[in-house]
């Protein structure tokens, strides 16, 4: 007969398992709805441009951070959502694409703690770091700015990279889901014993 301290363990490795699974699957779903709200906007807006001839940056977009430059107001692996503006000042954090030779073609996420006017008459934007000592080297026009930070997501590039990974998943999903099943045919299998036994002693 099972013992109700064997019962109570396994109750509490059955909620374990439950509580682990609902928060990564609530996790993976507000990622995919994520993606597929962004997915919409951004084939809606390009769709509108191109029939336009105007490019402008998507109207939205969301990226990982990868660098302590932000800290502690944004940190490594927290997701940002950003929305293409024209409404820009000062104390604004943005991502824009880099034209310096130091960092060609990488997407930076930094706050605007100055403007200035060009060579050309154009206004142009200084960014720095909440974590820099100084500001970036180079002034960032308006077409390189992407959007403004909206929101920031905590540490949710951990959960990106971890079920980007095989392991990931067989830890994250299917380890968990088989523990459950195999709880489920255990307890199945006991139910049916203990009917079956029951059953027998009935007709004796």
């Amino acid at each position: 007969m099972e013992s109700t301290l064997e019962r109570t363990t396994w109750q509490k490795i059955k909620w374990w398992l439950n509580f682990i699974t609902t928060i990564i699957m609530n996790s993976i779903i507000v990622i995919l709805v994520l993606i597929g709200f962004l997915f919409l906007a951004y084939y809606i807006d390009v769709t509108k441009n191109v029939n336009s001839g105007h490019w402008e940056p998507p109207l939205f977009g969301a990226y990982v951070i990868v660098s302590p430059s932000m800290v502690p107001t944004i940190k490594v692996q927290d997701a940002i959502l950003i929305k293409r503006t024209d409404d820009l000042k000062v104390g604004d954090i943005c991502t824009y694409f880099s034209r310096n030779p130091k960092y060609p073609g990488k997407m930076i996420t930094h706050r605007i703690v100055g403007t200035n006017i060009d060579s050309t008459g154009n206004k142009v934007y200084i960014f720095k770091g909440d974590n820099n000592y100084s500001a970036d080297e180079l002034a960032v026009s308006k077409d390189q700015i992407y959007g403004k930070v909206i929101m920031k997501i905590p540490k949710i590039g951990y959960i990106q990279y971890f079920l980007s990974q095989a392991y990931g998943w067989i830890i994250a999903i299917v380890v968990p889901c088989v523990g459950i099943i195999t709880f489920d045919i255990m307890k199945l299998v006991k139910n049916m014993s203990t009917k079956k036994k029951k059953r027998y002693r009935d007709e004796k």
